[in-house]
């Protein structure tokens, strides 16, 4: 049995030490181990992987760890078993850029997810689904009929068994509503001229104002717009000889790359949220 163990807490003496410790006690034996402390919170944060060789279960390795580290030390705490694999759903709009290269991605064994459902307020995106063989749901979305399709959309989530959901190019404002069902579990992607060229042209504002980087993000969902824990970023230059078709593409480049990126640290259980910031362990 192989776990990954994510930890933290307020900053202390002896954590690694009993921590490791607790492993060795019961068979265990330390494959990968990082750690960070926050100097401005005094918090802690360790990820761990480990490997058993004796019978011990899951269920009984999380409650010795509970009763005997977790409340002595404070810690916010996940343990994962390396063979569960989590479910995935992707949500689209119009741009399908995002929506080709993940499941590319997938199908070529780069990305160890399942992705039971893709979801869309548009139809165009269908035939992409039929092509790789995964049911497509067309829920379309209105200012009136947002809340009943957000309603239909948890459904299918919960049915589906949905760990976590990614926005690929998703033109959809998600509201608190699906963002508590899902903390720090809906990835999103869009270029990084936010705040500066906001709106529905930002690379055309961009070549206007002669840019010379053009960039991307993935971060994880909040209720602020486009403002939660950053897990990926990348950048390109660009100069006066590009066009604005070749910011565009560039453009989506990255956001392809970055948004896979963001995907593979999550799924790997590489990235830990604090106060709107992401510790990402690599």
């Amino acid at each position: 049995m192989k776990l990954t163990i994510l930890i933290n807490c307020p900053d202390q003496a002896g954590i690694i030490s009993s921590v490791t410790n607790f492993i060795h006690t019961r068979g265990g034996n330390i494959v990968y181990i990082d750690q960070y402390v926050d100097k401005e919170s005094a918090t802690f944060f360790m990820r761990l992987e480990s490997e058993f060789s004796n019978t011990l279960t899951l269920a009984e390795f999380t409650a010795e760890f509970k009763t005997s580290l977790a409340a002595l030390y404070q810690m916010q705490w996940e343990v994962h078993k390396e063979i569960t694999v989590p479910k995935m759903a992707i949500f689209v709009s119009k741009y399908d850029h995002c929506l080709y290269d993940l499941l590319s991605r997938h199908s070529s064994g780069e990305l160890d997810v399942e992705i039971p459902l893709i979801i869309s307020n548009h139809e165009k995106a269908e035939s992409i689904a039929t092509q790789f063989n995964i049911p497509f749901y067309h829920i379309p979305v209105t200012k009136t009929t947002k809340k009943e399709a957000e309603e239909k959309q948890l459904a299918l989530l919960a049915e589906y068994k949905v760990d976590f959901i990614v926005l690929a190019r998703y033109m959809q404002i998600v509201s608190q509503t699906v963002i508590d069902q899902y903390p720090n579990k809906i990835i999103n992607i869009h270029h990084s001229f936010l705040p500066a060229f906001a709106g529905a042209k930002p690379y055309h504002a961009a070549y206007k104002r002669g840019v010379k980087i053009i960039g991307a993000t993935s971060h994880y969902v909040t209720a602020d717009l486009d403002e939660g824990p950053i897990i990926e970023q990348d950048v390109a230059t660009v100069s006066h000889t590009h066009s604005i078709n070749d910011l565009i593409a560039k453009g989506r480049d990255l956001e392809k790359i970055v948004l896979a990126r963001g995907i593979k640290l999550h799924i790997e259980r590489k990235t830990m949220v604090f106060n709107n910031k992401t510790i990402v362990f690599i």
